[in-house]
């Protein structure tokens, strides 16, 4: 079983767990995978888009206001180190548009007043130019308090492919897993803690 698996199946196990059995049965059965198309595409653009993101992808074609045969769906399907904070996971074609990294150029250039209190791991580079990262994920207010990215120009001190968090106010850019896959692996360490029994509070569709 992949990381992806592992992780898809403890997803569906801690929707039943929350009594919301058949909310994920539902997006189950009408939701799809990206097309070979757009995959292809973030393959050509990312050249080194990590395998356990398109198994993500191959399953769901993103959870943002995506629309699945004729239904609007915003589905719960990530999580982060903010404790229970629920996120989304953006579609291929939401990452290939995506230009909320422009968003960050004063931030990571490290040009912001210092008293403002901004936090930028050490592990993120400080040249906006060199920046490459794909943002594959927002929380659920529309990213407007928190985002995600994978970075493939990390600084000395990063690793290639590691997992940054923006966070709004403080605003911080934290490096929060080594990879993708460690990522994964955190969520599912923390037991999927974004869902819990008020999970149906948050049921779109």
């Amino acid at each position: 079983m992949t990381i992806a698996d592992e992780y898809i199946q403890g997803l569906k196990q801690a929707y039943i767990d929350n009594d919301a059995r058949d909310y994920w049965e539902h997006f189950e059965r009408i939701i799809h995978g990206a097309s070979i198309e757009g995959i292809s595409l973030l393959k050509k653009k990312y050249p080194q888009l990590p395998a356990s993101l398109v198994s993500l992808l191959a399953f769901v074609d993103g959870t943002d206001g995506q629309n699945y045969q004729e239904t609007d769906v915003s589905f719960i399907f990530l999580g982060s180190k903010l404790g229970d904070y629920p996120y989304y996971l953006q579609s291929a074609q939401q990452i290939l548009e995506s230009k909320d990294i422009d968003l960050l150029e004063d931030y990571i250039n490290r040009t912001l007043d210092p008293e403002w209190g901004i936090y930028i791991d050490d592990k993120i580079i400080n040249d906006f130019s060199q920046v490459n990262w794909l943002h594959f994920s927002d929380c659920i207010n529309n990213g407007g308090s928190s985002k995600l990215y994978i970075d493939f120009s990390p600084s000395p001190k990063g690793k290639f492919g590691q997992v940054v968090m923006y966070v709004h106010d403080p605003d911080k850019l934290t490096v929060i897993a080594d990879s993708f896959d460690d990522y994964l692996r955190l969520l599912i360490s923390r037991g999927y803690e974004f869902i819990d029994e008020d999970i149906s509070d948050n049921y779109d569709f």
